[in-house]
């Protein structure tokens, strides 16, 4: 093995960085900002949820800059998002702020692209897909979706409009959402055509500009 690439392999270990610091401060906040939401402290919850969303994208930034990309990263940064997301989607369902529908449209999704790691893995790659910008798209108009849909339980005409916009980018994150779960499976789908004539190629990468490189599970 050479010692660049023994260099490399080092880099993608490491833990303690500044972009894993903020992905692992974004999932400490996770259960406080639930929190936050059930008691109704909506505007401490919407700080929290500012601050989630603006070290979401700066972690995937440092990380570039610093050249600090992980493993750790890869898989912190993507459960980060997810269980924002279900913590607002239990908290604001308690609240009657979101129906149960797209409760159980967005957690379909999810369980529809759980088979994707162990059949990647079976084919003998390291068990992962590229984060796609599909998917990535469609998280970060959740993330817009949510705050709005918790202005929007208030009264007032800024309420009243952010709730239209808010369920505009829930429509519209949703169906990312789901684009992504497709693409993810036509993308699998490709790997295993081609394990079964040749040896496996390198998982292409579909959005070279994404944030950590290649999660452990699609967004």
């Amino acid at each position: 093995m050479s010692t660049q690439s023994t260099q490399r392999e080092a880099q993608q270990d490491r833990i303690f960085t500044v972009p894993n610091s903020l992905s692992l401060a974004r999932l400490v906040g996770v259960p406080l900002f639930l929190w936050l939401v059930l008691v109704e402290a909506d505007w401490w919850a919407l700080g929290l949820l500012v601050f989630a969303g603006l070290s979401d994208w700066l972690d995937g930034k440092l990380a570039r800059v610093l050249n600090q990309t992980s493993k750790l990263g890869a898989m912190l940064d993507p459960a980060a998002d997810r269980l924002y997301i279900l913590a607002t989607l239990v908290g604001l369902t308690i609240r009657d702020i979101i129906p149960l529908w797209l409760v159980v449209l967005l957690v379909a999704r999810e369980l529809a692209i759980v088979p994707i790691a162990p059949i990647v893995r079976r084919l003998g790659y390291s068990g992962t897909l590229p984060v796609h910008f599909i998917g990535k798209a469609g998280t970060l108009c959740l993330l817009y979706a949510f705050p709005l849909l918790l202005l929007g339980d208030h009264d007032g005409t800024a309420a009243t409009v952010a709730k239209v916009i808010g369920w505009s980018f829930a429509i519209w994150g949703a169906g990312l959402y789901w684009w992504a779960a497709v693409l993810y499976w036509e993308q699998t789908r490709q790997l295993v055509v081609a394990a079964r004539g040749a040896p496996p190629p390198p998982v292409p990468d579909p959005d070279p500009e994404g944030e950590q490189e290649g999660a452990e599970t699609p967004r």
